[in-house]
């Protein structure tokens, strides 16, 4: 929440600093690099401030009312239109107020200009090409329409590059969290039997080995704090993953006689690599839950094999009279495959062959 914020605040601070940068520019280029510097500067700022004055209230309607009314609802065509006509009265306006400044100024200019004309008799200036008229200056209507179309280009194109980004944000935090509902609800999908179970195969194996009670006991106790503790991170380490995948199936197998084979197979050293918790032990449930038979020979095999770059995780059991594909595909298998969706995207690679007398997973992770 706290990264989410500051991203938040760096995303406002930076908007606020782009406006004020084009704003500045739009105010100082015409002051600084103006064409006739015998004009004083206080004209200058005048006559600049004619066109940003109207050019900010057009600034204002489009980003507090026209974008979040009309094109952040999807509204284009009434946003398009509701511009245009703000616009062209913005445009009238300025053209208005120029036509009677000017009128409101002509003995002025007249006077101004006495001294600069050339006397009636006087002869042709011979360093003026002949034939070539001096250019004419842009209307200042016309200034003003090419002004506007470029700050609400300029404002409208911030915004809904910044609205994106935030949208985004907004995406990736739902995603974390779904992540980590979904590893909420794989703790509690570690059947509560599972836990009875246990207990009564401790309880039974006290009169019988004690020492074997002992140590399933503490097994438990791992398996449990793994369960509450370890997992509250978005990663854990492989080694404590592995470790708990290890106590789990020897609990499991006090369950079970020795017409069920089951063996776990793991690398002999481990590295320090880290991989979000609880990806593995739906597939072992699954595995332990329809793959074993109380009367029948059954098997579960359990494969992880390290590689340079990629994990992968190999189950494969042995199908009762009563297992099926739709048994196969419940929910804890369902959520692990959006897990790994919305964690590795398409780097992961899963893949669960169902035959009529085996059923296999292959999971491939990249470290």
């Amino acid at each position: 929440m706290g990264n989410m914020k500051i991203r938040k605040n760096q995303i406002k601070y930076t908007e606020i600093a782009l406006i004020g940068f084009v704003w500045m520019v739009l105010l100082l280029t015409p002051i600084l690099f103006r064409e006739d510097n015998n004009k004083p500067v206080w004209r200058s700022v005048v006559n600049q401030l004619e066109i940003l004055v109207p050019l900010s209230i057009l600034f204002l309607i489009n980003r507090f009312i026209l974008v979040p009314r009309f094109l952040f609802k999807g509204k284009i065509k009434a946003y398009i239109f509701s511009l245009l006509g703000v616009i062209l009265v913005l445009t009238i306006g300025s053209h208005v107020y120029d036509v009677y400044s000017m009128s409101a100024r002509p003995q002025k200019v007249a006077r101004a200009d006495i001294g600069k004309r050339q006397p009636p008799d006087s002869p042709p200036d011979r360093n003026k090409p002949p034939g070539k008229p001096f250019p004419r200056p842009v209307p200042p209507f016309a200034n003003f329409l090419i002004f506007s179309f470029l700050i609400v280009g300029f404002d409208t194109g911030l915004r809904s590059g910044l609205r994106w980004i935030s949208v985004e944000n907004e995406k990736v935090k739902l995603e974390k969290e779904n992540v980590s509902n979904q590893l909420a609800l794989l703790k509690t999908q570690v059947s509560p039997h599972f836990f009875m179970n246990t207990l009564n195969n401790i309880h039974a194996l006290v009169d019988v080995n004690t020492e074997e009670a002992k140590e399933a006991i503490i097994k438990l106790s791992k398996l449990m704090r793994y369960l509450l503790y370890e997992t509250e991170n978005e990663q854990t380490t492989l080694n404590k993953e592995v470790e708990f995948l290890e106590s789990y199936i020897n609990l499991m197998k006090l369950r079970f006689s020795e017409k069920v084979r089951i063996t776990f197979t793991r690398p002999g050293s481990i590295p320090d690599t880290s991989i979000p918790p609880f990806l593995f032990v739906s597939f072992i449930e699954n595995a332990f839950k329809h793959g074993i038979s109380y009367t029948n020979e059954s098997f579960i095999t359990i494969d992880l094999i390290l590689g340079k770059k990629r994990l992968l995780f190999e189950v494969k059991n042995s199908k009762t009279e009563k297992s099926h594909m739709s048994e196969f595909s419940g929910l804890g298998i369902e959520n692990t495959r959006k897990r790994l969706t919305l964690i590795y995207g398409d780097t992961y690679h899963l893949d669960i062959i169902d035959n009529e007398e085996l059923f296999t997973v292959n999971l491939s992770i990249p470290l």
